[in-house]
């Protein structure tokens, strides 16, 4: 077949010496941890994510007709044993991944050959993942009917270069907060912050991808740990047009409640400072770089759409958890120097969804139907600010 390239083996010599090198019963295995999938306008993505280097192979079967991907030296993530993806085209039905052998992984792609015009098996560093790009022919384009531009709405400061160019929203990249071995906050009934924000920010997704044509990305789908400064970068290298990490909030005042929303810029309240320090907690940057930093944050094209989102979101977000929730409580939009906030080349904003440290909070935060309603509110937000952006976005 002309889209099959030969099983192909690729030798990683550094992999060998590093296993004869390494202490005896020591396993060798790397987790695989994570399988994610996109679709495209013109073709698939599927990237499976391994925690270093591993040599790998490929090939096709038929009935059913498949693509396989075997990793070497690997083992599965518990999360994704016998996991199955299913995918909404036309050429793709699903996506399998599994432990083949106890050194193997083995990724399948459910598909039909008659309806793609090749495909493309390549790994990329930093993290490693091996990727699989699948494009299908064309299908003739559907007819689709025009409804006349509505134009931008000015923000307060005026039209921003953004609303100037006309530019829309395509895809958006959702950021759950901490992960693996940093919890976030923890209430005092032992709910942590990495698991609810994962729950919203998947909620989140579903909502986005169900009711809009919006391409939803998530920097992280499972219990890892991503460093902050990857977060944006993550952002940048998926094209994203807008960028929204979630989080939950704590303080040392227990009574303190209610939502929060920040944008990126310099802050002189006392309350926002500890806000950021407790957020960027976890960077690996050193004081020899705060130059460097600070020239980021005051560079920074997108304060002012940053602050709209946020606004729009926040606003939305209270406002949907007021009618089914007593006394929520409006925490105001503050500018914040907020490390997964630096570096994105969109506007990007951090939302505290309630505190954890409030024990009403921790106990609403527990249950999936605040967590769907805060999903709801952001959701709502979105649509509210990519619509002052102007029709057809």
């Amino acid at each position: 077949m002309r889209y099959l390239k030969n099983l192909w083996l690729w030798p990683i010599l550094g992999f060998f010496l590093l296993s004869f090198a390494s202490p005896s019963g020591q396993d060798q295995r790397v987790e695989v941890y994570d399988l994610r999938s996109w679709t495209h306008p013109t073709y698939t993505r599927i990237a499976v994510d391994i925690g270093k280097l591993r040599e790998y192979t490929y090939g096709e079967l038929k009935a059913p007709d498949r693509i396989f991907v075997d990793i070497f030296q690997a083992k599965l993530n518990p999360i994704l044993h016998n996991k199955t993806f299913l995918v909404k085209n036309d050429y793709i039905s699903q996506i399998r991944i599994a432990q083949k052998t106890s050194s193997t992984v083995r990724v399948v792609v459910d598909l039909d050959f008659k309806k793609i015009k090749r495909y493309d098996i390549f790994h990329l560093f930093d993290h490693f993942r091996v990727v699989i790009d699948i494009h299908p022919y064309e299908s003739p384009a559907k007819p689709t009917l025009t409804t006349p531009a509505k134009p931008p709405q000015p923000t307060k400061s005026g039209y921003t270069m953004i609303r100037q160019l006309g530019l829309g929203v395509q895809r958006i990249v959702i950021d759950p907060g901490h992960g693996g071995r940093y919890p976030g906050c923890i209430g005092k009934g032992g709910l942590q912050e990495k698991h609810v924000v994962l729950d919203v920010s998947q909620r989140l997704k579903k909502l986005l991808e169900s009711k809009t044509d919006l391409e939803v990305i998530l920097t992280r789908e499972s219990d890892i740990h991503l460093p902050l400064e990857n977060r944006p970068v993550i952002a940048n290298q998926k094209q994203g047009d807008l960028f929204i990490s979630i989080h939950a909030n704590a303080h040392r005042n227990r009574k303190l409640s209610g939502v929060q929303s920040f944008y990126l810029n310099f802050s002189t309240d006392p309350s926002v400072l500890e806000t950021a320090a407790k957020e960027n907690a976890t960077s690996t940057k050193n004081i020899s770089e705060m130059m460097d930093i600070i020239r980021k944050i005051a560079r920074n094209t997108k304060i002012e759409e940053s602050k709209e989102f946020a606004l729009k979101i926040h606003k939305s977000l209270v406002k949907c958890l007021s009618q089914k929730y007593r006394n929520v409580k409006d925490m105001g939009v503050r500018g914040a120097p907020l490390w997964v906030l630096i570096g994105g080349k969109m506007p990007s904003v951090l939302i505290e969804v309630s505190y954890l440290s409030n024990s009403t909070e921790e106990s609403r935060l527990r249950s999936p139907q605040y967590r769907q309603q805060v999903a709801q509110g952001i959701y709502e937000g979105i649509l509210e600010y990519i619509d002052s952006l102007g029709k057809g976005n």
